[in-house]
């Protein structure tokens, strides 16, 4: 015997009933069921001993769900895909942004290695223009 079957047989309670039955009631208000299908259907819910007799009274109408649930997929798996897909790209994001700042820090020690290979000092000429001369290195001895 399957699950839904199990299930289906299972007795249901004078809560499930009235639950069912206010459903019904609900959806002859929105104009889903008449009057005579709204009696009828009530009263077979208030008769109905199992499950399975409550969800057959739901079956049709878009707004009832069955209270037997068909065996299928769990949430699990959909909640596990989207948090992966969430920690790869931060994953990602923190990625660009290592490699960016990491190129910036590159850029500035090769500048100050540049500079410290070059030798000599920033001068301004009398024209107040900038330029670099190079001083040469006097080795002592």
């Amino acid at each position: 015997m399957s699950a839904v079957a199990r299930q289906s047989s299972l007795r249901a309670s004078d809560a499930d009933r009235d639950a069912v039955a206010e459903k019904l009631r609900v959806a002859a208000i929105e104009g889903r069921l008449d009057a005579d299908e709204l009696d009828e259907r009530v009263g077979l819910a208030l008769r109905a001993r199992t499950y399975g007799d409550l969800s057959r009274l739901l079956i049709d109408l878009p707004s009832g769900v069955p209270l037997v649930r068909a065996r299928g997929r769990s949430a699990a798996p959909l909640v596990l895909a989207v948090a992966l897909r969430m920690l790869v790209a931060v994953l990602l994001f923190a990625a660009v942004v290592a490699f960016v700042t990491a190129g910036a820090l590159w850029l500035i020690i090769w500048g100050v290695i540049w500079l410290a290979m070059r030798g000599g000092r920033w001068h301004c000429s009398p024209r107040r223009h900038a330029t670099w001369q190079h001083t040469p290195r006097v080795r002592r001895i």
